[in-house]
């Protein structure tokens, strides 16, 4: 019989790797323990050092038998796949036995020895191929998704090592006169700005390649950082270098052998900006003030202040689309609302997800520390030409965090406050005041034509004074000026200064409040029906919303709904800020939540919002999910109209781009005392949060309900928020919180009548406990909810609770007979309740049990089938998944096309997702070759 191979991997995802297949332990702590055994391979452990970084430094009662358990738990799995003893049991800790051979880590630093060995020896060539073998045993990230101190200071110590071996591998492919990439020398130059070698690298291979001018710009440029950030020159090497590129010196040159073109990447960039203003006018002197941005050769920001209705967003808008040219990595926008009337400012960590997202970052893949994120953020748009504009930002607070640090990129930001804090730290004030006469009068011209307003000179000047000069209520009044074009101009400024009179108690300093009068002037002249609509609009939770939600906002058919908001766009009250989606600005919103107040309708209108936002989510809840359990809700309030939704993929769109508006309206709920529709609309939305990878988002609105519905004391309600919550605090690794509100939700469910809810609190711990390591007592945790939900009835529950025990069984205890039993029961549960997600998930596990047990085209069917049923179900994660476990099977049974195939595939959706997993799909893929 063949020797058994054993390899442990750790340049990457760390891998326990048995002729050839995978059988790293399952659990965080096992794989934790396994690096930290690998950190100290042939060396004895102590148990309480393990213990100690294991736990962090506060290790929970138990800890020691803990910790056998998970040595017993490698040591058995080693054992049945035929590896002798490696893992030994010393005195006081342990001993992991693994020749070099077996560990990268290992190799690789024994051929980065003999690379530079042969270096020292003038061996160029054979550098070269020690350097790339041992390069080439990477897979990323050092111990990827092992979390404990001394496992991250060897994988720093060996990601620095990798990063030195990449250095002079490089340098002795240029000495050998080979073409070495020089968009590679560009990247690792921009993430590693201070190593001043691979700067001297980039600058000869572009000079190389003919690139003089841009080996010399890479000096200057290695020049100035150097000087900002050290204070110090380039060293003596580098300068030579500098020197003989400015003399064109022959004896830079080698012979090159002939290369292959470079492969061209195509990526989508982000271009955020919404469209321009059509009829800008003026603000010549600030546009020119704005350009200094382009010629700052450092991260530049601008802060464009003024009073609301100054025109600041079209200011920024106007000149960000004039100059977008120059920032060929992107534009990004985000508005912060930070003087919105209705809803709360953008916080800082929504809005760097915002803008993770729109670079491409994957939900799934944003670290959950805020901190963490904003490094991120700024990694992403480091080096990189990119425009931000942060609209209607609250304060320098909120702004702080989004502003990027990277060379060529440029931030305008607009706020009515002064950001007199960010003025401090080198932002360029611009300062916007209302319009001069004759800005207003070409203002006038240019909307209303020429013609029209040399007619009747004084009546424009007039209509331009009673505006204040500010550009929001000009646009108002040419709106319904342009819309009637035989309304003389003289008859509208009479209406306007009488509009002004009625409004005169109110008068106030502040141009802004003046603009009360122009709405109110505006206003009165729309149909009553459309009069109505812009009132009950100022009770709208959400930055956006649709016909449909206006209709139930009015009581009204959404025909009718689509006729009133064309009345208020042509009136400008309103406008599309997207296809089908309308908004309005701030100052107008809370001129029509102003009226609102007065309006005996307004506590009607805001419950049917509420419903029409609940109903509709909880039956696009019932599509994509139709196991998850129903919460009783009231009838629909007449006038309200849900809307009609047809199948799981049109209900996810519509969460989609409702995503906003519902987690408002949570919050909206919260705030106005309805607590019935708070946790219920957090409930429908849940599944959609979970499903999409916007976990952050989970956690934030069950943490905002469990503290509105905790004191309301309902025993019922609290449990299920506090499962909820749980939920997402594990998603996020949040392990501590998860266990305490488990706790608590336990304690309220243990009453007649609850065994559901109990069954659920205990599935969830399995998952939390494994999620953790503790596979033994997350098996339990199960079993119990199996028993809760049998005697509920309850087959859902019944078919995930039986799912879990069988993957525990087949992938911990290797008991496949017993696992396969649960997984089937499972499979015909999910069948039965029509639990799309319940039938993709066991039959993953069945692809996975029989190919355990060599039953190869049963092993195909299921995998293939849950491929299909996860695609129909929108579960990306699990569609991911499966298209693995079908890569295996492929492999194993010889069709290395096919697995190649299943594991691109996978790999595609992985890497979208930005989950970890594909770094181990990616090295899989390398193995093929």
């Amino acid at each position: 019989m063949a020797a058994t191979t054993v390899r442990f991997r750790v340049l990457g995802p760390m891998e326990l790797v048995v002729d050839g297949r995978s059988a790293t332990p399952a659990g965080f702590k096992p794989r934790a323990l396994l690096a930290l055994l690998l950190v100290g391979a042939n060396r004895m452990c102590e148990r309480d050092w393990l213990i100690d970084q294991l736990w962090a430094g506060r290790p929970p009662n138990g800890a020691p038998a803990t910790l056998r358990a998970y040595v017993y738990q490698i040591r058995k799995r080693l054992l049945r796949l035929g590896v002798g003893a490696v893992l030994h049991s010393r005195d006081g800790g342990y001993l992991l036995e693994a020749a070099a051979g077996t560990v990268d880590a290992l190799r690789f630093e024994a051929l980065s020895a003999q690379g530079r060995a042969a270096l020292r020896g003038g061996a160029l060539e054979e550098a070269v191929t020690a350097f790339r073998e041992g390069l080439a045993l990477w897979r990323g990230t050092a111990f990827t998704g092992i979390d404990v101190p001394a496992v991250r200071d060897r994988a720093r110590q060996l990601d620095e090592l990798r990063l030195e071996a990449t250095e002079q591998c490089l340098g002795a492919e240029l000495d050998t006169g080979a073409a070495v990439a020089v968009s590679e020398l560009e990247h690792l130059a921009a993430a590693h700005p201070l190593r001043e070698g691979l700067w001297r690298l980039l600058m000869l291979a572009l000079y190389r390649t003919g690139r003089q001018g841009e080996a010399l710009e890479a000096f200057r440029r290695l020049h100035r950082l150097l000087d900002t950030e050290l204070g110090v020159k380039p060293s003596p090497e580098v300068e030579l270098l500098h020197r003989r590129i400015l003399d064109s010196d022959p004896g830079l040159q080698r012979p090159a052998p002939a290369t292959a073109p470079a492969a061209v990447t195509v990526r989508t960039l982000p271009r955020q900006l919404p469209a321009a203003p059509a009829h800008f006018t003026g603000r010549e002197a600030q546009l020119y003030e704005l350009n200094g941005l382009l010629e700052a050769g450092t991260a530049a920001v601008a802060a464009v202040t003024g009073t609301a209705g100054v025109g600041k967003t079209s200011f920024a808008l106007h000149w960000a689309h004039q100059v977008s040219d120059r920032f060929p990595d992107g534009q990004l926008y985000v508005n912060l609302r930070g003087f919105d009337p209705v809803g709360q400012p953008v916080a800082p960590g929504e809005a760097v997800r915002a803008l993770l997202s729109a670079l491409g970052t994957a939900p799934e893949a944003v670290p959950g520390d805020l901190d963490a994120q904003i490094g991120l953020y700024r990694s992403l748009v480091a080096d990189k030409r990119i425009l931000l504009v942060l609209d209607n930002a609250r304060d320098a607070a909120q702004v702080r965090p989004l502003l990027p640090g990277g060379r060529g990129t440029a931030a305008v930001v607009t706020s009515r406050d002064k950001l007199s804090g960010l003025v401090a730290q080198g932002a360029r004030p611009i300062g916007l005041r209302p319009l001069g006469s004759a800005e207003a009068g070409l203002f006038l011209e240019r909307r209303l034509r020429r013609r029209r307003t040399a007619a009747e000179p004084e009546a424009a000047a007039q209509i331009a004074d009673l505006c204040t000069g500010l550009p929001l209520a000009l646009a108002v009044v040419t709106a319904r000026a342009a819309g009637n074009p035989h309304f003389a101009l003289a008859a509208l400024a009479a209406e306007l200064r009488e509009a002004a009179r009625r409004l005169d108690a109110l008068a106030d300093p502040d141009p802004a409040a003046d603009v009360r009068a122009v709405f109110s002037w505006s206003y009165r002249a729309l149909s009553p029906g459309a009069a109505r609509m812009f009132r009950l609009l100022g009770t709208h939770p959400g930055p956006d919303f649709t016909a449909a939600a206006a209709a139930s906002l009015a009581g009204t058919s959404a025909a009718q709904a689509q006729r009133l908001l064309t009345e208020l766009a042509h009136a400008t009250l309103v406008f599309e800020a997207s296809p089908g989606r309308f908004a309005f600005h701030d100052l107008l919103r809370a001129y029509a939540a102003e009226l609102a107040e007065a309006d005996g309708e307004r506590e009607e209108a805001v419950l049917r919002i509420l419903d029409h936002y609940l109903h509709t989510a909880a039956a696009g809840l019932r599509l994509i999910n139709p196991i998850q359990d129903r919460v009783a809700t009231a009838p629909a309030r007449p006038g309200t109209a849900p809307e009609a939704l047809e199948d799981g993929r049109a209900a996810m769109a519509w969460f989609a781009a409702e995503h906003a508006v519902l987690l408002a309206a949570v919050e909206h709920a919260a705030a106005s005392g309805h607590d019935g529709h708070c946790w219920r609309l957090a409930w429908t939305v849940s599944d959609y949060l979970h499903r999409s990878g916007h976990w952050h988002d989970l956690e934030a609105c069950w943490e905002r309900v469990y503290a509105f519905v905790e004191p309301l004391g309902d025993h019922g309600v609290l449990s299920r928020v506090q499962r909820r919550l749980a939920f997402a605090h594990t998603l996020l690794d949040h392990f501590e919180e998860a266990d305490e509100l488990l706790d608590r939700a336990l304690e309220r469910c243990r009453r007649p009548g609850y065994e559901i809810d109990e069954g659920h609190v205990h599935q969830l711990r399995g998952y939390v406990w494994r999620r953790q390591g503790r596979g033994d007592a997350a098996l339990e945790c199960n079993r119990r909810a199996l028993e809760l939900y049998r005697s509920a009835g309850h087959l859902g529950g019944e078919a995930i609770a039986l799912n879990s025990i069988g993957w525990h069984l087949a992938t911990v205890d290797e008991e496949y007979e017993e696992a396969l039993a649960d997984c089937e029961a499972a499979l015909k549960l999910a069948e039965s309740a029509g639990d799309l997600a319940g039938q993709a998930a066991a039959r993953d596990s069945l692809g996975y049990i029989y190919r355990k047990l060599d039953r190869y085209e049963e092993a195909l069917a299921h995998h293939r089938r849950s491929v299909d049923l996860n695609r129909e179900a929108g579960l990306r994660s699990g569609e991911a998944a499966a298209l693995t476990g079908l890569g295996e099977v492929l492999l194993e049974t010889g069709d290395r096309g096919g697995a190649r195939k299943a594991w691109a595939q996978a790999l595609a959706v992985f890497e979208d997702l930005g989950h970890p997993e594909a770094e181990r799909i990616r090295g899989r893929l390398a193995e093929l070759g």
